[in-house]
């Protein structure tokens, strides 16, 4: 029994072939194998949405403190902070390339590799925000992360 691998865009590729049971002999099976480059997209749509959220997080903070002290609307100051915007178009640019992302990779891959963006997020605002982080905050995210390991590393699409 020989299996047949068809290249579906440039960033995925699809293995099919038949089943290995008697009673599925006629049905093929799907296997999904993530190149590298579907990868670094991937990586990129979810590392570049935390990156726009650390960079919403830090205008809206500047515009808090701004209308605070000023008596100024909230709303104003955060529509016309830099950060703010830059942070908009940075999420914007992420959200395009997640839509890429889901157009070549499936859900079910692409989608525990959101529990980066948790991590990168955490490290970003301890670091970056100078925000307090405790213990449990970072176990907690341990095990997201840890999780993120389990899918990708037991493929599930191969599960039947």
């Amino acid at each position: 029994m020989s299996s047949k691998e068809t290249e579906v865009g440039p960033l995925i590729a699809v293995t099919t072939g038949p089943s290995s049971t008697p009673d599925e002999a006629s049905t093929p099976t799907r296997r999904w194998t993530v190149t590298p480059a579907s990868m670094m997209f991937l990586l990129f749509a979810v590392f570049s949405a935390a990156a726009g959220q650390v960079l919403l997080k830090h205008g809206m903070t500047l515009a808090t403190g701004s209308a605070k002290a000023t008596g100024s609307s909230l709303v104003v100051k955060a529509i016309t902070s830099p950060w703010v915007l830059l942070g908009l178009v940075v999420f914007a640019i992420s959200a395009a390339a997640w839509l890429t992302t889901l157009s070549r990779v499936p859900l079910s891959i692409a989608y525990p590799f959101n529990a980066l963006g948790y991590l990168a997020i955490l490290t970003t605002s301890a670091v970056l925000l100078d925000e307090r982080t405790n213990l449990w905050t970072w176990v907690g995210t341990s095990f997201v992360a840890s999780g993120l390991l389990i899918v990708v590393l037991t493929n599930p699409s191969q599960a039947s």
